[in-house]
């Protein structure tokens, strides 16, 4: 396959400087970098971004973490020791051509630094300053580490996941994974606003909270609790809001996930698929508020029926009647998802342990396909990038003698 043209990119020609770690903030930056912006990811020469050894199953033993995988192609590593004024004078060298700072460091750290959003503002007026944190400035747990788990738990996220008396964490890292594309977007929008009002300085900065991301995310719950005063208990593979929706096994062992929007739905359900009149006349189920009410008596008698087919036959019915359903898939089997295989969903991309398939960036967009260029391995790219800034070889030698950046690359 040919590789889309990087200045054709619609960021093509953003530099961004990155001082990340996890999730939330890579992310941030490689959804920048799928648009073709620079992604220059500052790292501590004594192993990097933590997520890189938070495993290493991607191409076996001695690999990479899957984690790290996911959230950094694209990039380029630049390792700098920021406690020696040499490796500080070096991340100021970048961010005089940068025209973003992205980082998500522990609370204080960038003040601690002298990179933060007010000293940036003296020193570097052009450029956008992004600071993601755990719980915001301000309040009386903002000093708090927060990782996605524990955000999830403070935000009430866990507490609607599950079953009653028995709460869980949301598979997916939905607290860092949804800050990421918030950060994304305030960048994508400031950049916008660059280009309409020009001689803007100095340049906005954005500060993102995981807590306050993911209080977003429990809009509905919340704004729900917030009007009736009552904790909605969580129903697993189902919804407090709707019913019937659900989960429920099928005669070949599978899993069939069956869900309705309306009324009018509900009536297909009890009518064309379960042959069940006498229910969609029982004016217990005529609105689905009180479907909800009742979602016990609907989730039997839908869960019987199911019982009693195979789940080709199920969804073949239900797909004829218009009612949305799907099948319960674990990892393994979504990794070869038919689906993915004839939308041509996966890619190659390089790694420093060979390459590996990955899935496209989500958009779809005419004329242009994201770049999805290769994850960085530690340090990787420091001398050619502080070469690109004016250093000379004798001074890179100076600066690694004194510690003040990386060792040589080494794959």
């Amino acid at each position: 396959m040919t590789r889309p043209d990087p200045s054709a990119a619609p960021l093509a020609g953003v530099t961004v400087v990155a001082m990340e770690q996890a999730v939330a903030a890579p992310m941030c930056t490689r959804i920048l970098a799928d648009f073709g912006a620079r992604i220059i990811k500052v790292e501590n020469p004594d192993g990097g971004d933590f997520a890189r050894a938070y495993d290493d199953v991607v191409n076996g033993p001695g690999g990479l973490a899957a984690h790290f995988v996911w959230c950094n192609r694209g990039k380029e590593s630049v390792t700098l020791n920021t406690k020696s004024p040499a490796g500080m004078d070096l991340l100021h060298r970048l961010l005089d051509r940068a025209e973003v700072f992205v980082s998500n460091l522990a609370p204080g750290a960038t003040a601690r630094l002298g990179v933060s959003a007010a000293d940036l503002v003296v020193r570097h007026p052009d450029v956008i300053p992004v600071e993601i944190d755990g719980y915001g400035p301000g309040g009386p747990i903002s000093h708090k580490r927060a990782y996605d788990l524990l955000v999830q738990a403070e935000s009430g996220s866990c507490a609607i996941t599950g079953y009653p008396g028995m709460p869980a964490k949301p598979g997916p890292a939905m607290a860092d994974f949804s800050t990421g594309l918030y950060a994304a977007i305030s960048i994508l929008a400031l950049l916008y606003g660059r280009t309409r009002q020009s001689g803007h300085t100095p340049a906005p900065s954005v500060e993102l909270s995981l807590f306050d991301v993911m209080t977003d995310v429990m809009g509905y719950a919340l704004t729900y609790t917030q009007h009736s005063g009552i904790d909605q208990e969580p129903l697993g593979v189902g919804s407090p809001a709707v019913a019937p929706y659900g989960a429920f096994p099928t005669r070949d062992g599978q899993t069939v996930v069956l869900g309705t929007t309306n009324d009018r739905e509900w009536q297909r359900v009890a009518r064309d698929i379960i042959d069940r009149p006498d229910l969609a006349e029982d004016a217990r189920f005529a609105t689905n508020q009180s479907r909800c009410e009742h979602r016990e008596i609907l989730e039997g008698a839908i869960g019987s029926w199911c019982a009693r087919y195979d789940l080709a036959d199920i969804q073949t019915k239900a797909d004829a009647a218009g009612i949305g359903n799907s099948r319960y898939n674990r990892p393994s089997e979504v990794v070869v998802h038919p689906q993915l295989t004839a939308r041509d969903r996966w890619r190659t991309v390089g790694t420093p342990k060979g390459d590996i398939q990955a899935l496209r960036p989500p958009p779809v967009i005419s004329d242009f396909e994201q770049p999805m260029n290769a994850v960085p391995g530690l340090g990787e790219h420091t001398d050619a990038v502080l070469t690109e800034f004016g250093l000379t070889a004798e001074e890179l030698a100076s600066l690694r003698a004194e510690g003040a950046i990386g060792p040589a690359y080494r794959a």
